[in-house]
């Protein structure tokens, strides 16, 4: 099998070995040669020591214990700008579960190979040949790689002590490349899961959203269920395993879940999308009274929303990610029939989640129905929705688009900047939504002298009715057509 070695590669490994050492490439990007797929990077490791290779490559960054040498290059690709070079290296205890207690270089690519996690990342190749002669293979990686298989070099339970990080990677490689894995592996996952309690959460989370992320990532929420896993990442989502649910759901939560993830995954979605389609249920169990064919769940997307909030933060989700999940499963409830919302419930729902939200919200719904086993993702209600959107999209739906300000409020009533002057701008936004033609500034202006006279106790209670206008499209009128129309 001959293969195709970009020229800085070629060029890197020709000088490593004019200078008389050894070069191969190894990892992730020999796997991925073999399975005809672009590499992600590509890592070289020698024979020669760090500051040999530093001698042999001025322009490289040097900056860790572990043999890595970063060379820089002139590729305009950006994978090749920096090519990572790595002694050859043996095994080592590995106290903390994560890293070596200490490195220890090796003259042989067969020892460097023997500490490596599974067999199909196992295999090393002659950076300049560029052939199957060039293979070295001590642990049957291309054996595994023909039969779709996920195996551990040596002893899994050795390897997954080592780092315990290796039981998340065997299924996230499981669900990237469709692979099983062999049942020793997956009896020392089983058998080891605990070991994820040892590692930290940010190193967790990474590894999941790469899960997330991959074309298999329904298959992997299942496997890591399967596995013994999830309960140390996720347990809000085995809640919902044989949770049953009611007369228009044949899935449990647990499978709707997983289903509307696969539909997201299936849409090519962003990240956001498919843990808001993962999660956005996650509130049921919680919220579900009586059993049967009219079981409900009453306010689960506020339930939802909550527990997002706690395991986002557990797992250490990067603040604006967990905010946008947050907000998509606390509003994925949104319903809309046409004739029934107004044009200014409209507008107020867009006020409420957001113009640049919309879109994605709409993903989910349809991930949610698709994960129902509805016929259609997309119908002529939601299409509709669209349409009025669009209608409405340039009328004032936030305080600042307003033709009066803070200030305007100040200079006006000659207040100083308290919560009066928020609670006479909730008041007028909540008119502009009922009629954008109103927001005049001479219109406006009058509206505020009118306010500002009002007592305290009055101008609450408008701000107060105002702040319940907000909910049109989830209680009050909708209430009574969410019963008509058997939506919970």
């Amino acid at each position: 099998m001959e293969v195709k070695i970009p020229k800085e590669i070629k060029g890197i490994s020709k000088k490593l070995k004019d200078n008389g050492y050894q070069a191969y490439l190894v990892g992730g990007c020999v796997r991925d040669l073999f399975l005809k797929r672009a590499p992600k990077d590509w890592d070289i490791a020698t024979d020669a020591a760090p500051a040999e290779i530093q001698k042999i490559f001025p322009d490289s960054v040097y900056e860790n214990d572990f043999g890595t040498v970063g060379v820089k290059t002139d590729s305009e690709d950006e994978k090749l700008k920096i090519v990572e070079i790595t002694t050859f290296r043996l095994e080592g205890k590995y106290s903390d579960k994560r890293h070596p207690d200490e490195v220890k270089f090796a003259k042989k690519i067969e020892d460097d190979l023997a500490r490596r996690d599974f067999t199909i990342n196992a295999l090393a190749l002659s950076a300049s040949e560029g052939m199957a002669e060039g293979i070295v293979d001590p642990f049957g990686g291309q054996r595994d790689l023909k039969n779709k298989i996920i195996r551990t070099v040596g002893d899994p339970n050795k390897r997954f002590e080592e780092d315990a990080l290796r039981l998340l990677r065997a299924v996230r490689f499981s669900a990237e490349l469709g692979f099983e894995i062999e049942p020793a592996t997956l009896k020392a996952i089983k058998d080891q899961a605990g070991l994820l309690e040892v590692i930290t959460k940010e190193r967790i989370r990474d590894e999941f959203m790469k899960i997330i992320m991959v074309e298999g990532a329904a298959p992997g929420i299942i496997l890591l269920e399967d596995a013994g896993l999830l309960k140390y990442i996720i347990p809000e989502l085995r809640e919902g395993i044989g949770c049953a649910q009611n007369k228009h759901h044949i899935y449990t939560v647990f499978d709707h879940n997983v289903r509307a993830l696969n539909y997201a995954v299936e849409k090519k979605y962003s990240l956001e999308v498919r843990l808001a389609s993962l999660f956005h249920d996650i509130g049921k169990p919680r919220s579900k009274r009586g059993e049967g064919p009219d079981a409900t769940f009453h306010g689960h997307e506020v339930v939802g929303a909550r527990m997002a909030v706690k395991l986002m933060d557990r797992l250490r989700f990067p603040k604006e990610l967990a905010l946008k999940v947050i907000h998509l499963i606390r509003y994925h409830m949104f319903y809309y029939n046409v004739g029934d919302v107004s044009e200014a419930g409209v507008r107020r729902f867009i006020a409420r989640v957001g113009p640049e939200n919309v879109g994605e919200l709409l993903k989910v719904r349809e991930a949610d129905r698709i994960g129902s086993k509805v016929p259609k993702a997309f119908p002529y209600k939601l299409r509709h929705l669209l349409f009025m959107i669009e209608k409405v999209k340039h009328d004032p739906i936030h305080p600042k688009m307003l033709k009066v300000r803070g200030d305007d409020v100040m200079s006006l009533l000659n207040l100083k900047a308290g919560p009066k002057i928020g609670k006479i701008l909730a008041v007028l936004l909540e008119e502009v939504l009922d009629d954008p033609k109103k927001n005049e500034k001479e219109y406006l202006e009058n509206r505020v002298k009118d306010l500002g006279g009002l007592s305290e106790k009055v101008l609450i209670e408008l701000a107060e009715k105002a702040k319940d206008k907000k909910d049109e499209f989830e209680s009050g009128v909708e209430e009574g057509m969410k019963k008509k129309y058997f939506v919970e």
